[in-house]
């Protein structure tokens, strides 16, 4: 290997100087162009060429300094957290598709078990479907802190309340419990609850309670991302009046299309029957899942 001369290293010196001074001009000019033509529609790809634009400028900078590694924080340069999200590090949130349905005798709940942290699924198996008491469950929607910490409150004021009156509460009280932490605290919380469940008075009942906590009792109540893509098929296919095999098999078929468009939706399939008998639970898994 023969020794760079004085000559060599100038000549290498000006090879790099030119080098930046052309990326520089390239990616600029690229920037202003696109500036010009994209209009309001294109402020996220200008604000990405930009971003594009100095760190280009930054490591031809470098290149001419001679430098192997380029320290970003030494030319200032824009933080890009808000452009690449870290998803690890993201809110757990069930993403969910969940059903609850009316029958004569009863009703059907339903939910896949997906929990995501972003674009990362946390948990495959979990369980959406939780009691509030021996006859009242409800399906939960949103960030799992909040419904987790919501459900556990009123199963705690629901207890006091069979213990002062003697008998278990009815699930227009339980749903009127829910829909009154999910308003006085709409700004801190997200989420959305289903509360089904059975009473000697009025018998099946289904009450949404969705973001922002108004309350509206259904004889089908559908939650969580993977419902945007089914309610075309309830819709067409739900009708009042069905037994309860007719319910289990229309709640397994929604489900079953919400997890197979929704990504935030998947894993298992867990249902529950609630009757004045009490509450039969049912996991569908693999192959018992409805393929479309």
């Amino acid at each position: 290997t023969q020794t760079s001369t004085p000559c060599t290293r100038l000549c290498f010196a000006l090879f790099r100087f030119y080098s930046f001074c052309y990326l520089v001009n390239f990616t600029n000019t690229f920037v202003r162009n696109v500036t010009r033509t994209s209009g309001a529609s294109g402020l996220a790809f200008n604000r990405s060429a930009a971003v594009l634009s100095t760190l280009v400028s930054k490591m031809a900078y470098s290149n001419v300094l001679g430098h192997s590694q380029v320290n970003m924080n030494a030319f200032n340069c824009p933080d890009l957290s808000d452009v690449v999200p870290d998803f690890l590090k993201a809110e757990h949130s069930t993403g969910t598709s969940t059903i609850a349905v009316e029958f004569d005798g009863g009703v059907v709940l339903g939910a896949d078990s997906r929990t995501t942290t972003g674009a990362y699924v946390a948990n495959r198996v979990s369980d959406k479907l939780t009691r509030v008491t021996d006859r009242i469950y409800c399906c939960r929607a949103g960030s799992s802190a909040d419904t987790q910490a919501i459900t556990d409150i009123v199963a705690y004021h629901l207890g006091f309340y069979e213990m002062e009156l003697g008998e278990p509460p009815q699930v227009e009280t339980a749903a009127s419990v829910f829909r009154e932490l999910c308003y006085n605290y709409r700004d801190q919380l997200l989420a959305g609850i289903i509360c089904a469940g059975w009473d000697r008075k009025k018998g099946g009942q289904v009450y949404v309670i969705p973001l922002g906590g108004m309350m509206l009792r259904q004889p089908v109540a559908m939650g969580g991302s993977g419902s945007t893509y089914v309610y075309g098929y309830v819709d067409a296919h739900f009708k009042k009046g069905m037994t309860k095999e007719e319910c289990l098999e229309f709640v397994t078929n929604t489900l079953g299309l919400a997890m197979y468009r929704d990504g935030s939706s998947g894993g298992v399939i867990r249902l529950a029957v609630i009757t004045k008998d009490g509450v039969e639970r049912k996991v569908l898994t693999g192959d018992e899942i409805p393929k479309f």
